[in-house]
């Protein structure tokens, strides 16, 4: 009961927060980018609570309660990826965009703009649908199963949308404030009161041997190569075009913030990620039981850890999967209004319209995304859900964005030729047995993420060198 009432105080400060803030929303780049208003500290406190999400704190947690140790080289392709986010940050900044697909329909016209906002949609509904299920998760275990999984994804799912409605990313930028600085808190106290319980290394080697899951103590040779590159290409290339962290860059004050920004966040997410990783990797030598693995840090809080640090810890979970689910509803949002309706249906639209049409949307989006937690089989973890995600993303979008602002012998056909190669791809791989069934051995271990992203670029460069650059209309 004490869990439930701390993280329903949490959640009406969320509220209160919200509430005061949709009073300052008047345009639509309040709604979107907070009225580019934001400073180098509060946009790490927020580029930092939306990457380390349901996919982290979950996801990442359950790949360590699998595999022990070697899970800690997960967090290396966020780390390359954002080395070379903050590079492109500057030239970011500098588009007057609200968009991912703005810059790239500037560059090459309404087509691959309109694709662009596709692709994000497909892979953004995957991503909200996982992070409904994971406050399902947390209401069902504080209220012990009282509540059933379905009820309670139910419930996350509705003050999610209601509260992304409100008032869009100048809520959730303040929000973030606070959920950035409570999970790195957080997190600092968790790593070493669970290894004293634990029994430090020795303790947990143990453990481990006793299970038996030696192998939970290695770092090389747990994991192929080609496991290697299914786990860390899908975060390099989601990093590298996150719709998410470029409306933060969009966000900023002026280019040098955003910049200053993003080289804090490469080691800040850095570590709290090898934190989350390294804590569940401790929690599971005390967890014989596999049933509890897939929400391993959950489970450990409410049972290894002492109990202020476990209220604190139950509310830093919650603080994640909403500040990341409303950013993953608040961009597809966004996007549709200013790459769609406000180019395509209703141009002249005034503001006030803009901003309730963007509710709206966040409702429909909302909805979709709660239709979707009931797509994947029962046995799919968070892990493999966002790996998912993270490659139809990063296959369609990164590589024409990427060129869209480095590249000036790109096309508009070559654009267009890769968002649909590297979303075709991604969809068809994952979702047709009989593709992989006829490959070699080694290749048929290989997740969507090489051959789509492989194939995306391969279009990119080739269609570009054999068309003329035209006009953008």
């Amino acid at each position: 009961m004490v869990y439930l009432i701390a993280i329903l105080i949490y959640l009406l400060v969320l509220t209160s927060i919200a509430i005061y803030k949709s009073r300052q929303v008047k345009t639509q780049q309040d709604f979107a980018v907070a009225g580019r208003t934001l400073s180098p500290w509060v946009m790490v406190m927020t580029m930092l609570a939306v990457w380390i999400g349901t996919g982290s704190i979950v996801g990442n947690a359950e790949e360590a309660y699998r595999t022990g140790k070697a899970a800690l080289i997960i967090p290396f392709g966020t780390f390359a990826g954002m080395i070379l986010l903050s590079l492109v940050a500057t030239r970011a900044r500098n588009i007057r965009a609200l968009s991912v697909p703005e810059i790239i329909g500037s560059r090459f016209g309404l087509v691959a703009r309109f694709l662009a906002v596709i692709a994000l949609i497909i892979a953004y509904m995957v991503i909200v649908s996982y992070q409904f299920n994971a406050g399902g998760a947390v209401i069902e275990v504080i209220t012990d199963s009282v509540v059933t999984k379905e009820t309670a994804t139910l419930i996350a799912a509705v003050f999610i949308i209601a509260y992304t409605m409100l008032a869009g990313l100048k809520s959730l930028a303040s929000m973030d404030i606070v959920t950035g600085t409570v999970i790195t808190v957080s997190l600092l106290i968790a790593f070493p009161v669970l290894l004293i319980k634990a029994g430090g290394f020795e303790g947990m080697r143990a453990a481990y041997e006793a299970m038996p899951k030696a192998s939970h103590m290695q770092f090389w040779g747990v994991y192929k190569p080609v496991h290697i590159i299914n786990y860390l290409l899908p975060t390099f290339l989601l990093v590298m075009g996150d719709a998410n962290q470029y409306q933060r860059i969009f966000a900023s004050r002026n280019a040098r913030g955003a910049r200053q920004a993003v080289i804090a966040l490469i080691f800040a997410a850095l570590v709290i990620e090898l934190l989350i990783i390294s804590s569940a990797w401790i929690a599971g030598s005390m967890t014989p039981d596999p049933a509890n693995g897939k929400y391993i840090l959950i489970y450990a809080a409410r049972h290894y850890m002492p109990f202020a640090l476990s209220v604190l810890f139950m509310i830093t979970v919650v603080g994640i999967i909403v500040s990341t689910a409303d950013s993953f509803l608040l961009v597809p949002a966004t996007c549709f209004i200013n790459d769609v309706y406000s180019t395509y249906i209703n141009p002249k639209a005034n503001q006030k319209k803009v901003i309730f049409i963007s509710r709206i949307l966040v409702l429909v989006f909302g909805v979709i995304a709660y239709l979707v937690t009931h797509a994947f089989a029962e046995t799919t973890g968070f892990f493999k859900k966002a790996l998912y995600a993270y490659t139809i993303y990063g296959s369609a979008i990164t590589p024409t964005l990427v060129a869209a602002l480095f590249w000036k012998r790109a096309t508009k056909q070559g654009a267009i030729a890769s968002i649909l190669a590297g979303t075709i791809v991604a969809l068809a791989w994952a979702e047709l047995d009989f593709i992989r069934n006829k490959l070699p051995a080694w290749a048929s271990e290989l997740d969507a993420v090489l051959p789509a992203i492989t194939v995306s670029v391969i279009a990119l460069i080739a269609v570009s060198l054999f068309t003329k650059i035209q006009p953008v209309r």
